[in-house]
């Protein structure tokens, strides 16, 4: 809160956010209202009721499947069953224990929001509710970070900065990951707490716990933290005269081990099964069918998806370009760099041109960019008034 000499407080900002506050609750009552349960969910619910029963397959698959039919209306559990759209690979996991049990490390391997779920499931919510909350939890503080972050990006704005924290809220990308049962909702949460720290320049150490925490709740983010690091590293490098800090070397040793640790431990099948599984043939089984496909199948799949990726690739290289107009600040232009090029790593290795959700976080991050980059040119802003 800014406090303004003898009055105490500044009115118009507490005006502001108090409206925020109450939109947001009432977004996030919507999404509750409206949550969604699709055949992600048994994956997670199955998660946990594998620390539960972790010798016993058929109890796993038995409880999950029962406590998604309590909570859901007859057509969402139809629709988990593979059935609405008939899905002989959805309809096997919901008849076959050992089936499902195979799919598990793909969920598995998510231990960060594993984790949440638990957490949340401990405090006495149901199975499917915990699933569900972590992504509701995380659209309300996300809302809430939103708020803060623009307050900053744009002081005294009370108005611009209302409209722009709920008008991310309601973009569609984000209503559909407020209200289902993945793990992106509370990854976009972090991303906007990684934004927050690269904005106040935490320390590395710091900036090392969040990016860990997004590894922690989807391993795939090693690719950002990677190159995160390379970036950091880089621009530390021709900033100190040269200097090597070893500590990005040593982030990065930790993240790969971790990684490789994760991977390891729930037997994950590995990124062929995931690209076969998900572009090519969903396998019921997967220790009976290999993931067998050539890499011109891959580059030929991969030109297709990139011929649809156009709403994505035009929004990304419109706001870079924006950036590179408005400011010449190497650091700026060289950190969005670094997330415009994300956006194709990750398409690369999960070219899902349709899915949004999976590269809306890296566009919302260069939308702060571009913020940041317009409030340093136009409104005199300093880092030292978010420090």
């Amino acid at each position: 809160m800014k406090f303004l000499g003898k009055k105490g407080f500044d009115f118009r900002w507490n005006i502001s956010f108090l409206i925020t506050l109450v939109l947001v609750f009432l977004l996030s009552s919507w999404s509750y209202k409206n949550r969604v349960y699709d055949w992600d969910m048994p994956g997670y619910i199955g998660c946990l009721f594998q620390n539960n029963f972790p010798t016993s397959p058929e109890k796993v698959h038995q409880y999950t499947y029962i406590s998604i039919k309590k909570e859901a209306s007859p057509y969402q559990y139809k629709d988990i069953s593979g059935l609405v759209q008939p899905n002989k690979a959805v309809q096997f996991f919901k008849q076959d224990a050992n089936a499902f049990s195979e799919q598990l490390p793909y969920y598995q391997i998510k231990i960060g929001y594993n984790v949440a779920v638990l957490f949340l499931y401990k405090l006495g919510f149901s199975p499917p509710h915990s699933v569900l909350l972590v992504s509701i939890i995380s659209y309300f503080l996300s809302g809430i970070l939103l708020f803060f972050l623009f307050n900053r990006l744009f002081p005294g704005k009370n108005i611009l900065t209302v409209l722009l924290t709920v008008g991310i809220l309601i973009l569609p990308p984000v209503r559909a990951l407020s209200n289902t049962p993945v793990p992106d909702m509370f990854s976009l949460l972090f991303l906007l707490i990684f934004m927050t720290g690269v904005f106040k320049k935490w320390k590395s150490w710091q900036m090392f716990l969040v990016v860990l925490c997004l590894i922690l709740i989807r391993p795939d983010y090693i690719i950002f933290a990677l190159t995160y690091l390379v970036t950091s590293f880089g621009l530390t490098f021709f900033s100190q005269n040269r200097k090597i800090n070893f500590n990005y070397i040593l982030q990065g040793i930790l993240f790969s081990g971790l990684y490789i640790f994760i991977i390891k431990y729930y037997h994950f099948p590995g990124w062929k099964d995931v690209f076969y599984d998900t572009f090519i043939d969903r396998r019921p089984l997967i220790s009976a069918q290999p993931a067998n496909f050539t890499f011109s199948y891959y580059l030929h799949f991969l030109f297709i998806k990139l011929i649809n990726f156009k709403k994505i690739s035009l929004v990304a290289v419109l706001m870079i370009g924006l950036i590179y107009y408005f400011s010449k600040d190497l650091w700026a232009r060289t950190f969005s760099v670094f997330i415009f090029a994300n956006i194709y790593l990750k398409f690369i290795f999960f070219p899902a041109s349709a899915e949004s959700r999976f590269f809306f976080g890296y566009l919302l991050l260069l939308f702060l960019m571009l913020c940041y980059v317009v409030s340093k040119k136009y409104n005199g802003f300093q880092l030292r008034k978010i420090a």
